[in-house]
């Protein structure tokens, strides 16, 4: 079975332009990729697991923020890996400057002996959608065209 995530898109509107949230991963192989590099925040979740409290507890433990706005699905999708990403949209506004993600610990530098900690998302920040596509990991593009046409509505 294919692993399953669920998420959230924070998004604002500036004047008339549309920006959406998007997190950097933390950790030594993410330190030096940017284009593609970038995610919606979320995490994985197991069968019998409600996505909507999954995509809630993730934004919060990615970003140190609770969600509590309505969310409104963005649907399924399937990332190159084979990981199922179910979405959610959430008009919402943080400052950046003050995420306050948790961590986790790997071996570094490999085969070391030694173990590290890291920040789960190094940075969050918020782009317009054409910066976005740019910047979102490849099999994520289908959410923020899924947000244009649910905010077109």
């Amino acid at each position: 079975m294919s692993p399953r995530s669920a998420g959230i898109i924070a998004y604002r509107k500036k004047g008339h332009q549309l920006e959406v949230l998007l997190v950097h991963p933390g950790g030594p192989y993410w330190r030096n990729k940017d284009l593609g590099a970038w995610s919606i925040p979320k995490g994985e979740f197991s069968a019998g697991e409600d996505p909507e409290a999954v995509a809630r507890r993730e934004f919060c433990e990615e970003l140190g923020v609770e969600i509590e706005t309505p969310l409104r699905s963005l649907g399924e999708i399937r990332q190159r890996g084979g990981k199922l990403v179910t979405a959610f949209a959430a008009e919402f506004d943080l400052d950046t400057q003050a995420i306050r993600s948790n961590s986790f610990e790997v071996e570094w530098p490999p085969r070391s002996g030694k173990r590290q900690t890291f920040p789960e998302i190094d940075r969050a920040e918020w782009f317009a959608l054409a910066e976005a596509r740019q910047r979102i990991n490849e099999g994520q593009r289908p959410l923020l065209e899924r947000l244009e046409s649910l905010l077109a509505q």
